[in-house]
């Protein structure tokens, strides 16, 4: 039995409201809660001047999510949606923790705070340190804290035993010049937050399309007679999308949402730039919504891809692309012999459906040809989410649908770099390419032994095979599975560091020692000794452009995430090739050695200056397969869900609130779900809910069962809500514990976070 600690959030209930689900998503109520926000942290006058800058050509990357901005005109001042604001807001709060704070309050007392209240606390304005023993983090210098690291690292007994995360914000020049470190140093282990997200995306495009990214553009979404959105709710986690969205139905494309909870985002949506519709009923999104079953996606999507083969052997010609598929793919046999293997009556089940509604779907995918499907964490977190990714490849492939304009493979990913990252070398696997290439313009010999992937990483700090934990960025404690083994892990180390701009549950859940090193945000200003800077940034679909912050730093002694990756570099190599403290004064010599390195940056320096940025080579948006390993694209042959429940049991997904991005919390909101004011509670179907006798808002403890552990978290409250049975949704992190750390994907190794067993049992009052 694992049984809760302090690195679970408190589990105290703050009074929970249910209300009406709202029948359209953003306008004018997105509106006054981003302004709300804003004004609470940052005050009106100094917000509304940021707002102006954020996602402008000439301004700064929203530091939430990495949905592209328009290449041509931008709005003139919401180019931006409800959940930017509120990150914006955080980021330029005027709340700010000083050593006086740190002084005050010990890291038991902060370890009682929920989540919300550590993040609402403010700015870090100090590097700060934490003695083994102590309770209390103290003020240290920037240069002693390099020395502490590089003591630590160089007193290990092989470079293996420190473990660098990167979370998704990092700057391409910032990642670039860590990963370079790290290597230097001796390791490949650079585990990162796509470990934990598309990680599962990444292996399956590069096996069936040759690149580990999506194919379409933002225009593309004007051009798209069908749109599939599958295990995605973009109403909160990318509002933006609902502006593309919008502009395909506007075109006359349709829209088809496949999710186990209907979201508001996809059923109704009201333009916030267009002030005439906030009084109307908005407009519609979805043309057919296909409520299936937590992780029945495999067995939908075969079930359409054999209603494909049904009726293209009816009428050949009218549904298969063969002249794609004879010049540019492979496999196609094995996939159509796979499909016979299985009938609907065995399928059918898994999904949920009635095979009349998935026939409607197919019918919109047979009667046209451009079509986009669109996907995020609800296909990627389950232990056969490699699968899902590429039985969706299949059904493009059948009918050619990539390559082309209004077509292709569209991963929509979470935090705002977290594809540079792995562009710029942020990765456990590194190809001998990149390293051949860091090496001739380094000169030094790199690591070629694979590193740790998350899961891995907590494994190895687990069981002592890792000793440091250097955190670029992120909230790993909060972000990772199955909270009390990794809270464990973390304090297996003997030191761990964060570079961060604001207080989060990993600072309270450390190492023998631990550090906080506060860095500028996206928001500030970056004087270096050649003068003012700017970053670069690459958004979900390929295109790297600028970043420049405007505001002056909250702290003067805030240093930039470069000039902090590069004194810890410089502090602890003691033999390097690289000119650290050069490179940081100007780090246009940063993007010289990038370009030099890694191919599609060429003349980077005068391109990334350049209006909207540029794109970076895409083989499959060109239709170009070669890259893959039989030099076409690949069919591929997948398996449906294998898990089988008990009838007490249910599969518990984990989601975000509309409050919530990632592991930061804004608010205690659900408003798209009809949840106020609360963040602990388990969405049930009402039939379930009876069997197990229980009544809206019951208070329960939920028990995740895998082989023969089982998982507990404490005092959540029941709400009845349209997801299908044997079914359940809770909100992470506050159910991350439930999480097992040996549950993961096939392949990719991501946490199956989205398909957990579990067990409801009510509490005695």
């Amino acid at each position: 039995m694992f049984k809760k600690t302090d690195a679970q959030p408190p589990e105290k209930l703050t009074g929970i409201e249910l209300s009406e689900i709202p029948e359209t998503s953003v306008g004018p109520k997105a509106i006054k809660s981003a302004l709300s926000h804003i004004q609470k942290e940052t005050g009106m006058a100094r917000g509304i001047s940021l707002l102006k800058k954020m996602n402008q050509k000439d301004g700064f990357d929203c530091p939430g999510c990495a949905w592209p901005d328009p290449d041509e005109k931008r709005a003139f001042l919401a180019e931006y949606c409800e959940n930017g604001a509120k990150a914006i807001a955080e980021e330029a709060t005027k709340n700010l923790i000083t050593p006086l704070f740190f002084s005050t309050y010990s890291v038991e007392k902060l370890g009682k705070l929920s989540d919300y209240e550590l993040g609402k606390k403010g700015r870090i304005t100090n590097p700060m340190y934490l003695p083994e023993g102590s309770q209390y983090y103290k003020e240290i210098t920037w240069q002693e804290a390099f020395k502490i690291v590089a003591d630590e690292l160089n007193s290990l007994n092989s470079p293996d035993e420190a473990i660098f995360y990167t979370s998704g914000r990092t700057s391409n020049e910032a990642a670039f010049l860590y990963q370079l470190f790290v290597r230097q140093f001796g390791t490949n282990n650079l585990p990162d937050c796509s470990n934990m997200c598309h990680e599962s995306s990444g292996v399956a495009l590069t096996e069936t399309l040759g690149i580990g990214k999506g194919s379409v553009t933002l225009d593309d979404f004007n051009h798209a007679d069908l749109v599939m959105v599958i295990g995605q709710n973009p109403g909160t986690n990318h509002p933006r999308m609902l502006s593309a969205l919008s502009e395909t139905k506007k075109n006359g494309g349709k829209i088809i949402s496949i999710n186990p909870l209907p979201e508001v985002g996809l059923k109704n949506f009201t333009d916030p730039q267009k002030p005439l519709q906030w009084f109307g009923k908005g407009q519609d999104i979805t043309d057919l919504f296909l409520q299936v079953k937590i992780n029945g996606d495999v067995a939908l999507l075969k079930i359409i891809l054999k209603l494909m083969k049904e009726r293209e052997e009816k009428n050949p010609g009218s549904v298969f692309n063969h002249q794609f598929i004879n010049e540019k793919t492979n496999g196609i046999e094995k996939l159509l012999d796979d499909l016979d293997t299985y009938t609907i009556a065995y399928l059918l089940p898994q999904t949920g459906l009635k095979l009349s509604e998935i026939e409607k779907a197919v019918d919109l995918i047979v009667n046209n040809k451009n079509i986009i499907i669109c996907w995020a964490m609800g296909l990627t977190q389950h232990k056969n989410a490699v699968d899902n990714i590429r039985e969706l490849v299949n059904i493009l492939l059948l009918k050619g649908s990539i390559g082309k304009k209004g077509a292709g493979t569209c991963p929509v990913r979470g935090h705002s770099n977290v594809q540079g990252d792995r562009t710029m070398g942020i990765w456990e696997k590194p190809k001998h390419e990149f390293l051949d290439a860091l090496e001739n313009e380094f000169n030094f010999k790199a690591p070629r032994k694979h590193g740790y992937d998350v899961v891995n990483a907590i494994e190895a700090m687990y069981d002592k095979k890792a000793k440091v934990f250097f955190g670029m960025g992120g909230n790993f404690i909060s972000a990772t599975p199955d909270t009390e083994y990794t809270a464990k892990a973390l304090r297996n180390c003997n030191l761990t560091v964060h570079v961060s701009t604001k207080l989060n549950r990993s600072h309270l859940v450390h190492g023998k020692k631990a550090l906080i090193l506060p860095c500028l945000g996206r928001s500030e200003q970056d004087f270096q000794v050649s003068g003012e800077q700017f970053v670069s940034v690459e958004n979900s679909m390929g295109v790297v452009h600028s970043s420049k912050g405007h505001l002056k730093p909250c702290s003067e002694k805030l240093l930039s995430e470069v000039t902090i990756v590069a004194g810890v570099a410089k502090t602890t190599l003691k033999h390097s090739s690289v000119n650290w403290v050069e490179l940081v004064s100007n780090y246009d010599l940063i993007r010289d050695k990038i370009e030099a390195t890694i191919p599609g940056f060429e003349n980077y320096n005068e391109r990334v200056r350049q209006k909207g940025g540029f794109y970076l080579p895409n083989n499959a948006r060109d239709n170009n397969f070669t890259p893959t390993t039989t030099g076409k694209a690949n069919f591929s042959i997948n398996k449906p869900s294998e898990i089988e429940l008990e009838d007490n049991q249910y599969l518990m997904m984990t989601i975000r609130t509309h409050d919530q991005y990632n592991t930061t919390i804004y608010g205690l909101n659900d408003r798209y779900r009809g949840v106020l004011n609360e963040r602990r509670v388990i969405f049930m179907n009402k039939e379930d809910m009876a069997k197990e006798g229980l009544e809206k808002l019951d208070l329960v403890n939920i028990y995740s069962h895998f082989k023969d552990e089982v998982r507990i978290v404490s005092g959540f409250l029941v709400v009845p809500y349209d997801i299908p049975k044997q079914c359940t949704a809770t909100y992470f992190p506050e159910a991350n514990a439930l999480v097992p750390i040996k549950s993961k994907a096939d392949i990719s190794n991501t946490p199956t976070s989205k398909t957990v067993i579990v067990t409801v049992k009510k509490v005695k009052k």
